[in-house]
């Protein structure tokens, strides 16, 4: 799936949790994958995955910087890991559907087991993926979440 609307500028901050990026499109866009991992290697590499699959991203260190970002209307498609530094991924998935932001949330994980994986999916995940995962099969679930 191709986003046509341009990028108007990457833009990078620190924060208190690491750095976050954004590739700022225009306000209407929801073309958009956001992806919360306190890793700079595994966000930059699913950054570099997504772009070349034709969606814009948003990257954050951790689920504070997501939420205060303003940028929840504008997201399309969540990848989340479970582990994050002050609120994990599942408390991520239970403040957005608190606050009903609906969001299609893949989680991605080295530390999941099944209950955390079924809490995951019974809260509204659109898959949970144990890292080392397939770029195929997570970009099939992205494509499932725009398609939500």
């Amino acid at each position: 799936m191709q986003n046509s609307l341009p990028i108007q500028k990457h833009n990078c901050a620190q924060s208190r949790t690491g750095l976050a990026c954004e590739e700022m499109v225009s306000q209407e866009s929801t073309n958009v994958v956001a992806i919360v991992d306190d890793d700079e290697s595994i966000r930059s590499a699913l950054q570099g995955l997504m772009k070349v699959a034709g969606y814009r991203t948003m990257a954050f260190a951790s689920a504070e910087d997501f939420l205060t970002s303003g940028e929840k209307q504008h997201i399309g498609c969540l990848i989340a890991d479970i582990r994050l530094p002050g609120m994990s991924g599942l408390d991520l998935q239970s403040q957005l559907n608190t606050d009903h932001h609906k969001i299609p949330i893949i989680f991605i994980t080295a530390h999941g087991d099944e209950r955390m994986r079924m809490q995951a999916l019974r809260a509204g995940a659109v898959d949970f993926l144990a890292k080392p995962f397939d770029d195929t099969a997570l970009l099939e679930q992205v494509r499932a979440a725009f398609d939500e």
